[in-house]
């Protein structure tokens, strides 16, 4: 990658656009806490309902999907499991699989806090600003 000088505009779009997504993840941090659980359980509930073509998701992939270590993620799970939000169950296929599914409480709640955070962010739309619109020559 070319090292290329930014102008003072690109500045000011990087700020304002870190500042956005920090506005952001703070109403995330907050809505989650007064919720009774946190910003990363709650991401933890989204990605096992956003998996794609099932219903539950592995480790590994929550791993992924978190940008977090295997271990880490085995002890997020294993917090959100003590809440009533998660049940792991052995793989059909692959017993070596472990399946992370959501529970009827685990639905119910990150129904409500994608809810709130979809809102959240049509409030913001038109406000972010893409650092792909830097004047770049």
């Amino acid at each position: 990658m070319q090292n290329r000088n930014l102008s003072k505009k690109d500045f000011e779009t990087l700020s304002d656009f870190r500042y956005q997504l920090r506005r952001f993840l703070r109403f995330s941090e907050q809505v989650t806490h007064d919720h009774g659980v946190t910003h990363l359980q709650y991401l933890t509930l989204l990605h096992v309902m956003g998996t794609k073509g099932r219903e539950w998701a592995t480790i590994g992939e929550l791993a992924e999907r978190l940008q977090s270590h295997h271990h880490g993620v085995v002890s997020l799970v294993s917090r959100c499991e003590k809440l009533g939000l998660v049940y792991r169950q052995q793989g059909e296929k692959d017993k070596r699989v472990v399946e992370v599914h959501l529970t009827g409480e685990g639905e119910k709640m990150v129904a409500l806090l994608a809810g709130m955070h979809r809102d959240e962010l049509l409030k913001l739309q038109g406000i972010f600003r893409v650092p792909g619109s830097l004047d770049l020559p």
